[in-house]
């Protein structure tokens, strides 16, 4: 069930526009730090969570169930049309599992190794069930990422991904067709 829009309200988001739909199941921490667009959409199950870190989610951004965003130490960014399949984590911090180092946020930060870098999805991301986006990843304009993918890399315009490790296609998705529909669009939305 869709909260109400004196439900969203209440939640004291830093900004939130028109017709955004959040599932009552939805989990939302640090909604101060929260900026939701028009249009947009969080499913049941989604956490989204916020502490150093500033959520920008664009205009007709779909996040699915069960996905997790979580911009605990630096920024993360879901531009307009992006889209988080089932069960996508985007991390913005993540503990050093190779080296020598403390791990979790129960350990004093001078004894861990954590990398801490904002995530920019561009516009018209997609990105595929059980993925994991990793700190400091940037995803150019039309980047579409394949289910069951570990990002630990910046994909360019159109580029498409999939696996672990990371392999990228050799042909690029349609950007200028996404432009394109998204103008008609736009349009639809003007009348």
């Amino acid at each position: 069930m869709w909260l109400t829009q004196e439900e969203l309200d209440s939640r004291g988001f830093a900004s939130l526009g028109v017709d955004v739909k959040v599932d009552d199941d939805a989990r939302i921490i640090g909604a101060e730090r929260i900026h939701i667009g028009d249009h947009s959409r969080i499913d049941t199950g989604v956490l989204l969570t916020t502490g150093a870190g500033t959520l920008r989610i664009g205009r007709h951004v779909h996040i699915s169930s069960d996905a997790k965003v979580i911009a605990s130490s630096a920024d993360v960014t879901l531009s307009d049309f992006c889209g988080l399949s089932a069960g996508v984590c985007v991390f913005s911090a993540t503990d050093d599992y190779t080296g020598g180092s403390l791990t979790n946020p129960t350990v004093p930060a001078d004894l861990k190794d954590l990398k801490v870098a904002p995530v920019v999805l561009g516009p018209h991301v997609i990105v595929g069930a059980n993925s994991v986006v990793l700190p400091g990843v940037t995803l150019a304009f039309g980047a579409s990422v394949g289910a069951l993918t570990v990002v630990d890399r910046d994909l360019a315009r159109g580029q498409i991904a999939f696996g672990n490790p990371l392999q990228i296609l050799r042909f690029k998705r349609d950007c200028d067709r996404l432009v394109a529909l998204e103008a008609d669009l736009a349009a639809r939305e003007a009348q």
